[in-house]
C-alpha cells in the first residue's frame, strides 16, 4: 500500500471515529439538559437531542464507509 493510501485511509478512519464522538458528546449533552430540565420542554429538548445524537451515532460512520468503499468519495 502506498504512503498515499494510507494516510487517506488513518484520515477517513479518524474522520468516522470524530463523528462518533461527536454523537456521544451530543448524546451526553441532551442527558445533562434531561437531568437539568427545569420545564417539561426541556426535558422535550434533551430527548430530541439524544434521539438524533443516537443516529448519528448508528449511521454516520456506515454511510462515510459505504461512501468511500463504492469510490463516490474520492
Amino acid at each position: 500500500m502506498s504512503d498515499g493510501r494510507e494516510r487517506q485511509a488513518r484520515d477517513r478512519y479518524f474522520t468516522m471515529v470524530a463523528a462518533e464522538m461527536a454523537g456521544v458528546a451530543g448524546a451526553v449533552f441532551g442527558l445533562v439538559l434531561i437531568g437539568r430540565a427545569q420545564a417539561r420542554w426541556q426535558e422535550l429538548l434533551g430527548g430530541a437531542i439524544v434521539l438524533a445524537a443516537c443516529v448519528v451515532i448508528a449511521v454516520l460512520p456506515r454511510a462515510l464507509a459505504r461512501r468511500w468503499r463504492s469510490g463516490d468519495g474520492e
